[in-house]
């Protein structure tokens, strides 16, 4: 009996030589949503909340020129890769406040993001930035810098709450040292990459303040004790 031979090549070939037709390049490399293949049911991101604050040697002005100018975290916030100023606007407020919207993008481990954020500038007071809620990457997440006159005598880390702010902020802008404190709130849309920045994300509020001291040291030098 003669057994006749099929041959496969042809479409193993055709596999192979198969010009992509649904798969459109990226710009980012974005880690798959396979939260369908877990056998464990989908849970809700937790939001992570840290406070950080300390002296600095600077006056707030210098300070907060420094949170103010987005264009450059990409020099100095952990995991910004990119900025860019999107549009600006005037609040009309005694304060002078500024608001922008700016395009950020992260990245950490094997992937990288974009997302718009709207930040909010009170001269020499306080600067707080807010991802939009159509950002594919964080569910939430909001950063507020306030800077507040100190005293030479304080000690640098605290825990305390913070006492509201008067009206000599403006005033004592100009003179030095400056409490700085740091909010930062935030949750991954989805938990696989909260999983993924698990390891290291308790630390990411001490990185920015020890990132943004280094910043003032570039940028002013010393400063004055």
């Amino acid at each position: 009996m003669a057994f006749k031979r099929v041959s496969r090549t042809p479409a193993i070939a055709s596999l192979l030589c198969a010009k992509p037709t649904s798969c459109a390049r990226r710009s980012f490399f974005t880690l798959p949503d396979l939260s369908s293949l877990s056998p464990f049911p989908p849970s809700e991101p937790q939001t992570q909340t840290y406070h950080e604050r300390k002296i600095f040697p600077y006056h707030a002005k210098q300070l907060y020129d420094v949170v103010s100018d987005v264009s450059s975290y990409p020099h100095f916030i952990p995991f910004c890769t990119g900025a860019r100023i999107l549009e600006r606007s005037q609040q009309g407020d005694p304060q002078g406040s500024e608001t922008m919207d700016a395009e950020l993008t992260v990245g950490f481990l094997a992937f990288r993001e974009s997302y718009v954020s709207k930040v909010t500038c009170t001269p020499f007071t306080s600067v707080e930035a807010v991802a939009s809620s159509s950002t594919p990457l964080f569910k939430t997440l909001s950063t507020i810098w306030r800077f507040q006159p100190a005293s030479p005598n304080s000690p640098h880390p605290t825990t305390g709450a913070l006492p509201p702010p008067d009206q000599k902020a403006t005033t004592d802008a100009m003179t030095g040292p400056t409490l700085v404190t740091l909010d930062l709130a935030f949750a991954f849309a989805n938990p696989l990459h909260a999983a993924a920045s698990a390891a290291f994300s308790g630390q990411v509020s001490k990185q920015m303040v020890k990132a943004f001291e280094e910043r003032c040291l570039a940028v002013y030098g010393p400063g004055k004790q």
